[in-house]
């Protein structure tokens, strides 16, 4: 064989050896950016008889798409919100002046008529209310003989006792400040609004709101000075915490995730004259997820946001009672669309309630009756703070978006310790019913859930992306 003939040969099988090994390595390290993410997030998740992978089958099948027509109606569409309340902790706190920060609140037009707090009509009960006040007024009731000063006390106390139930802070839908907002126009996704004003208000959540000492460190804590611990001591201590606390970290770890996802999976990709690029950010997604880059917190966190899952659809599991009343309608003023949506709420609740391995909160709160009635209140108290802290947030759009999220977790969590008030409710009058939600409870517990549904089915588009990762 002439040498000429032999060198040629040699170099194609160089090249074609190159090329095999370059194709092994993107293979092996598009597969190992996939699994440096979602290497631990899978199987049995901690203090619950549930795994990720029928979660994530049951959510991408059965809820997922149930849920995304139930919120693009008109009732769970549009969100009364004060976006203008002050920051109650700090006295440096300024608004964000990114054009993406922005949200847009709805012109009188633009909310349907049944849906305007002027016009009173939720639902039927609320109408069978009016009548019973304008009977009992005609009759001379005991209310007309009463003083100014004495009414306002009973407002007082009747606001004091709702309050008491809540979990979280809602905002006064009769102050002028509040506005309806178009939840589907004002979605939530990536703003530019990061760095230390952000990083604040996590701080405030996780460093004084978690039940955590000060001399726990807290692994990769932007705004702390290194102390060189790799996690392991934060984490001795979390697994120490009776289940109850151990409980409200994961929720809060999983409604951060959760945001993340939001903000990496709708990022502003590309910006030109003709249009906005919205989509997926895969860089944006492993810096907050990926094993390596995160120090190991990535995956934990990702565990979290399917813990909080739990937590919100056994809440809407146990809620199903409440809704199913003939007397609850879904009032937007559009009767054929309210009774449709109505329907299609209930199949909603009947397929959450049918899955096989809700979470067990009888875990909760279950020692010693005085304890635990103070841990319980000190949750709620907790997390109360932490919905306040949310009109500490620069980004208006941001803002919106929390304020909704705290307070959709903070009705799921008054679901779930209302046990006895929901069960009570067959034997209690419309006038005086033993549980009750507002509309604004309502529209937060299901767009809330709607994220976090939302984020579970993110997560297999995020699988597919890094798979194909080529690096």
């Amino acid at each position: 064989m002439p040498n000429s003939v032999h060198c040629q040969m040699t170099m194609k099988s160089f090249i074609l050896l190159a090329l095999l090994l370059s194709s092994v390595h993107k293979t092996t390290a598009a597969g190992s950016a996939a699994h440096r993410c979602f290497c631990q997030v899978t199987g049995n998740l901690d203090d619950c008889a549930c795994d990720v992978e029928t979660i994530d089958s049951f959510n991408n099948k059965e809820i997922f798409p149930k849920l995304q027509k139930l919120l693009s109606s008109d009732y769970f569409r549009f969100y009364k919100v004060n976006l203008n309340n002050p920051c109650p902790f700090w006295t440096d706190h300024s608004q964000c002046g990114l054009k993406y920060c922005a949200v847009k609140p709805c012109t009188e037009g633009e909310v349907p008529e049944g849906l305007k707090s002027s016009s009173y009509k939720y639902s039927e009960a609320a109408g069978q209310d009016i009548e019973e006040c304008e009977k009992a007024e005609k009759l001379g009731a005991v209310n007309g003989s009463l003083s100014d000063e004495t009414r306002q006390a009973l407002q007082e106390w009747k606001k004091h006792d709702d309050e008491s139930d809540r979990f979280c802070m809602l905002d006064d839908e009769d102050s002028p400040e509040s506005q309806y907002v178009d939840l589907l126009l004002n979605p939530e996704r990536f703003t530019g609004y990061r760095g230390p004003e952000a990083w604040r208000i996590w701080n405030s959540i996780y460093e004084e709101n978690c039940f955590k000492p000060y001399s726990v460190k807290r692994p990769l804590n932007p705004l702390a000075s290194n102390s060189g611990d790799d996690g392991q001591g934060f984490y001795h201590w979390l697994e120490g915490l009776c289940v109850e606390k151990r409980a409200f970290f994961r929720l809060i770890s999983g409604l951060h995730a959760s945001i993340n996802i939001h903000l990496s999976a709708r990022y502003l990709l590309d910006e030109n004259w003709f249009e906005l690029k919205w989509g997926h950010n895969v860089s944006e997604f492993q810096l907050r997820f990926d094993e390596e880059l995160t120090e190991g917190e990535g995956p934990k966190r990702l565990r979290n946001l399917y813990f909080l899952y739990l937590i919100e659809l056994r809440a809407l599991a146990k809620i199903l009672p409440y809704f199913e009343r003939p007397t609850f309608h879904l009032y937007t003023g559009q009767p054929t669309e309210d009774n449709e949506n109505k329907n299609l709420l209930l199949e909603l609740l009947h397929v959450a309630k049918s899955f096989p391995l809700h979470f067990d909160e009888t875990a909760l709160f279950a020692g010693n009756k005085k304890e635990a009635m103070k841990l319980k209140e000190d949750f709620k108290l907790t997390f109360k703070n932490i919905s306040r802290i949310m009109d500490c947030v620069e980004c208006f759009k941001c803002r919106l978006w929390g304020k909704l999220q705290t307070q959709g977790l903070g009705t799921a969590l008054k679901i779930l310790f209302s046990e006895r008030q929901i069960e009570a409710m067959p034997n209690t009058s419309n006038t005086n019913p033993s549980f009750q939600l507002s509309r604004q409870e309502i529209v937060s517990l299901f767009n809330a859930f709607g994220r976090i549904s939302t984020s579970v089915r993110e997560l297999e588009n995020f699988r597919s992306l890094l798979s194909n990762l080529k690096q």
